[in-house]
């Protein structure tokens, strides 16, 4: 709500939580714990729906879409998007929906964690699936791009493979990090740069972390699998009295490439066109980003 009104869109939105709703009116937006009247209003104006909840909610919440807002643009901000892509697709949405995901945010919760800022530079996934209408992916990739976002795109599979790595793995790590440390009486005394930046995740609420990795366990198992296995690897290597060569180096080769990873623009694509959501799909995969609005239908939502 805060980064699009800061660019200058008009935004409403739902809370079932009172204190939220409470505290962002205080702020001066324009918010509402009645559900109905928020979709109903939404309906009434054709608006973008942005569906913002964990993954346990989303079958009540789709519903309650269904119907009261069938025809409005849909799309989403969940961490996993094969399994919201299932829901969407079982409540009859599907023909409206693009899915969203925002990489950014914060281990707080709550209208107070929010920010303006909070996506600038991101990279914000936009879902290319096969059904997705031209038009309404317009208005999702507007959208990213008006809070300061560079688009992503990518299907929900491969988004869901890549955040096993780089975001769902990391929270179970933090987790288990946390866990040994808190095992050790002197750990927390000692515990700096190294323990805050690995554990910053475990600080996030515990249901929202196993709502993500629970919903992505397909792709998340293989992601464990192999984490595991290069721990057991080391973890013999050290019973050998041998270096840790093989896992540091290739650790830290991994590392260095993240750092000067290119994330060229995607300027050539027309939304609509033929086979543009392969050919979106491919640029995203390779590093790809659009960081200005791509030609194609005029969907500002």
């Amino acid at each position: 709500m805060r980064a699009a009104a800061a660019a200058g869109r008009e935004v409403f939105g739902y809370n079932r939580s009172i204190e939220a709703v409470s505290a962002a009116t205080a702020d001066g937006f324009d918010a509402t714990e009645n559900l109905d009247e928020a979709l109903t209003r939404a309906a009434d104006r054709n608006a973008l729906v942005v569906l913002a909840v964990p993954v346990p909610a989303l079958s009540q919440m789709l519903s309650r879409i269904r119907d009261l807002a069938p025809g409005c643009p849909l799309t989403d901000v969940t961490s996993v998007k094969s399994c919201v892509l299932d829901e969407v697709r079982n409540v009859g949405l599907l023909d409206r929906f693009v899915g969203g995901h925002p990489m950014t945010g914060t281990a707080q919760s709550g209208w107070a964690a929010g920010d303006a800022t909070l996506f600038a530079g991101a990279p914000w996934v936009v879902g290319v699936d096969d059904h997705v209408d031209p038009t309404i992916w317009a208005m999702v990739m507007n959208l990213a791009l008006d809070c300061g976002a560079v688009v992503v795109p990518a299907r929900s599979d491969e988004h869901d493979a890549a955040a096993a790595t780089i975001s769902h793995l990391p929270h179970l790590l933090a987790e288990a990090l946390a866990t040994t440390a808190g095992e050790v009486p002197l750990a927390f005394a000692l515990a700096a740069g190294s323990f805050r930046d690995g554990t910053r995740v475990a600080a996030t609420a515990p249901d929202l972390v196993r709502a993500m990795c629970e919903a992505n366990a397909d792709q998340l198992l293989p992601a464990l699998d192999r984490t595991l296995d290069l721990l057991n690897q080391a973890r013999g290597v050290l019973a050998a009295k041998k270096p840790l060569t093989e896992l540091v180096e290739a650790g830290h080769a991994a590392r260095v490439r993240y750092d000067s990873f290119g994330r060229p623009e995607i300027v050539t694509v027309v939304i609509g066109e033929d086979r543009w959501r392969e050919e979106l799909a491919a640029a995203g995969r390779a590093g790809g980003v659009i960081r200005s609005a791509l030609p194609g239908p005029d969907s500002r939502g």
